[in-house]
């Protein structure tokens, strides 16, 4: 099973360039982030026509997460992350799908640093934090996908230096990475390539694409029960370098089901 996450920036926009990496790369399971499209711009008879289903959480120019399925039966589980009522902020979207709990993140950039951008993003990342230790104690496969806004490491950026003070990088958003780590969640590309630069995202200025000047910021942790169905995974860099792309590439994993 092809399990994916692609950070589209912008759905409607990009859908040629999405449809196209959809019928090349056969996804079984992908996650989309910031389609920026309210609920009834999601452009739903040309993913179904692609062959997939989908549940998502629009909002209006901003955010939003998408969850699609290829022959797979799709529940949905919530499309909010518990534990603040008042945060409207289409971010997180959860399904239940093969018997395995998907969680589809969209979390907050948090720039600048400092400022309220960036208390909200550590109140965020508290709340999935919990969320990801109770499928833990539950021993739940389940899988945490998407678009982290988080750079775990050095090895995960270009030039590293440039980005102590951003709010990618600061101690704390890589402190919190590392404790998912800690709880047995298992970052399946760095396990897969442990040495090698492995990046996500790369800006449109200064032909970062072609430098290879990026960051990793897309990333698909498994829980321990699914760790060990791990079988393979990449990074589609050459989507980066397509017309009119997102500014990510898509990241997926191969599991042994």
């Amino acid at each position: 099973m092809k399990i994916a996450t692609y950070n589209v920036n912008g759905i409607n926009g990009r859908l040629p360039v999405l449809l196209q990496w959809l019928k090349e790369a056969k996804p079984d399971i992908v996650c989309l982030q910031e389609l920026k499209a309210p609920q009834d711009r999601f452009p739903i008879k040309e993913i179904n026509d692609a062959g997939y289903q989908a549940i998502w959480s629009g909002q209006k120019s901003w955010n939003g997460v998408a969850i699609l399925t290829k022959d797979l039966e799709i529940v949905e589980v919530q499309r909010s992350l518990p534990g603040d009522s008042e945060d409207m902020q289409s971010r997180y979207i959860e399904a239940i799908i093969d018997k395995m709990v998907i969680c589809c993140i969209y979390l907050p950039n948090g720039n600048p640093f400092p400022g309220p951008k960036f208390d909200y993003k550590l109140d965020w990342i508290k709340r999935f934090k919990r969320r990801a230790n109770q499928l833990i104690k539950m021993g739940l496969p389940a899988i945490l996908i998407g678009d982290f806004n988080i750079i775990p490491t050095e090895m995960d950026v270009y030039k590293p230096e440039r980005w102590e003070n951003d709010a990618l990088f600061r101690t704390e958003v890589r402190k919190a990475y590392q404790d998912l780590l800690k709880k047995g969640w298992l970052d399946s590309i760095r396990t897969l390539y442990p040495d090698e630069k492995m990046y996500t995202f790369w800006d449109y200025l200064y032909k970062a694409h072609e430098r290879n000047a990026g960051i990793r910021l897309d990333h698909i942790l498994l829980s321990p029960y699914l760790a060990p169905e791990l079988k393979s995974g990449g990074v589609d860099k050459e989507v980066r370098g397509w017309d009119k792309s997102s500014d990510h590439a898509p990241v997926w994993v191969q599991l042994k089901r």
